[in-house]
């Protein structure tokens, strides 16, 4: 009998494995970055539209009492300040959404070269992130139509 040569189940050769993990360490490269700066995108279009959905709901406010209502990043309860200036419960959602927010947001009075304005003439929004975004940072909308931000790259706050 002759020497037979045993051709078995063939699997992967370990340069076809290298080169397969090699690929898919230069796809997830890739897909990666360009995944979280979509997330990032999402979760800035969710801040601007808490911000502009507070502005209406100070506007509201303004109406019916004379003044806009003030209060911390995420306050909630009874800590807003009213027209007296003293605490009163904040009718507005201080989250950018339900659940885990992207945002949490404040109220502020804004300010002039004179200092703090009247309670009844301007209010600065603010949207505050919760999850790293140097680009953009804080949100900032007033009640004059200013838009602004605290981040690298302002250019793409509002867009």
């Amino acid at each position: 009998m002759g020497m037979t040569t045993r051709r078995g189940a063939r699997g992967f050769t370990l340069i076809e494995l290298m080169i397969t993990v090699a690929i898919i360490g230069i796809l997830a490269g890739i897909a990666y970055p360009a995944y979280t700066d979509s997330v990032r995108k999402g979760r800035r279009a969710e801040g601007r539209a808490a911000l502009s959905n507070l502005l209406q709901q100070q506007e509201r406010y303004l109406t019916q009492t004379g003044c806009y209502m003030t209060f911390a990043v995420g306050a909630t309860g009874s800590s807003g300040t009213n027209c007296a200036s003293t605490s009163a419960a904040i009718p507005f959602q201080t989250k950018s959404s339900s659940g885990n927010p992207a945002y949490l947001l404040s109220a502020a009075v804004c300010t002039n070269a004179s200092g703090a304005m009247a309670r009844n003439e301007c209010v600065q929004l603010s949207a505050v992130p919760q999850s790293s975004d140097p680009a953009v940072g804080t949100l900032t909308l007033m009640s004059t139509g200013a838009k602004s931000c605290s981040g690298t790259n302002p250019s793409i706050c509002w867009r």
